[in-house]
């Protein structure tokens, strides 16, 4: 029986039902797997490298809400990296023509930790790097001829842009270019890329899966089994394994998720509505859906920064996505892009009751100038 995302959230991973046995699966510490007689055998665990029980049960999980088959990772950077790593080593093999690097397509606005990357990998000659608008799907599908890779975020991280990926996919799939989406912000129960034809979805698990501000993990989820071999692989040689206690406290945040992503969502959007109409505010920046609203405040970066330490109930924080609000100015991170406004605020929206929310940001607000 298919069930809906809410109840998949709840329902899948667990172990079989059978009397007297623990509903959740327990967390699973060792290194090291007794060996089978006669040798490896399919089925075998291996090394605790390789796997663990505790990780399967989230990959079960999450690999059922997105339509796939998921592989969790330390963090939401070594799963980014595994992605990357899909990338051929240049040559013949990289673009066409030239045998140079190969290319990767991507959004001007993104994670942080994606750009820097990439900047990484362009230093080292490893790949080239085309800047999109990504919302602008002309000039995404324009810079296609050629790449190798194709790597969406929508909505982008923080100027919240969204892009058409049907679209996208169908033109990278013309030039023979891979796809892969970060579906951080969106999560799966507002997006589902696997099913829009991406290649490789990648998530922070730190941020919405797990839910509260307590562990660092990553995911990719695959349809496609030659991929997930080799993310595999990458997981394995780059020892970007999780914490078992981590993937516990994940695949338990995550159990909650279709509830967490209702209310955030629902606060954020009346949050986006009244401060659109706020005096301190110039612009709100938010796509209809999600949880993350940003917004650029009057004056410039010093304001946006009186703004962010004068909240009490909101954190001034970096991450996001757990149940308690937070909020940032972005810019103050040099390696954000300079087309990031000095004064945008990235308000990550929680759980909380949306009248304390709202008081808050008024009485924060109050410590910017008039509007001219």
């Amino acid at each position: 029986m298919t069930y809906s995302p809410a109840t998949t959230a709840v329902s899948a991973g667990r172990p079989p039902a059978t009397a007297n046995q623990g509903l959740n699966v327990p967390v699973t510490l060792t290194s090291t797997y007794v060996a089978s007689d006669g040798g490896t055998r399919p089925g075998d665990l291996g090394y605790g490298r390789w796997t663990n029980p505790t990780w399967e049960a989230f990959e079960e999980a999450l690999g059922a809400l997105e339509g796939g088959e998921a592989l969790l990772f330390s963090s939401g950077m070594a799963a980014i990296a595994a992605t990357l790593s899909l990338l051929p080593e240049g040559g013949d093999d990289a673009e066409p023509g030239d045998g140079g690097p190969p290319v990767v397509v991507l959004p001007r606005h993104a994670y942080n930790g994606t750009l820097a990357l990439v900047r990484e990998l362009v230093g080292r000659g490893r790949v080239r790097a085309r800047l999109v608008d990504v919302h602008d799907t002309a000039a995404v599908v324009e810079a296609l001829p050629g790449a190798r890779l194709l790597w969406i975020e929508t909505p982008t991280n923080p100027m919240l842009e969204v892009a058409d990926v049907p679209a996208l996919v169908a033109a990278a799939r013309s030039v023979g270019a891979l796809v892969a989406a970060d579906n951080t912000f969106a999560t799966p129960l507002l997006q589902r890329p696997l099913a829009d034809g991406v290649d490789v979805v990648v998530h922070s698990v730190t941020k919405y899966l797990a839910g509260h501000s307590d562990v660092v993990l990553g995911a990719v989820v695959t349809r496609d089994e030659a991929l997930r071999a080799r993310l595999h692989s990458h997981r394995t040689l780059h020892g970007a394994i999780p914490g078992p206690m981590e993937a516990y406290l994940a695949l338990r945040g995550l159990r909650t998720l279709h509830l967490r992503v209702e209310r955030s969502g629902a606060n954020a959007a009346a949050l986006a509505k009244r401060l659109a109409g706020h005096p301190g505010v110039e612009r709100v920046r938010y796509p209809g859906f999600g949880s993350i609203v940003s917004v650029e405040v009057v004056g410039g970066a010093e304001t946006a920064e009186r703004v962010a330490s004068a909240v009490r109930l909101w954190v001034h924080a970096t991450s996001l996505g757990g149940v308690e609000s937070s909020l940032e100015r972005r810019r103050r991170h040099a390696g954000e892009p300079d087309t990031v406004p000095e004064n945008l605020l990235r308000l990550s929206v929680g759980i909380e009751d949306v009248e304390d929310l709202w008081h808050d940001l008024q009485t924060a607000l109050q410590v910017l100038p008039p509007s001219p």
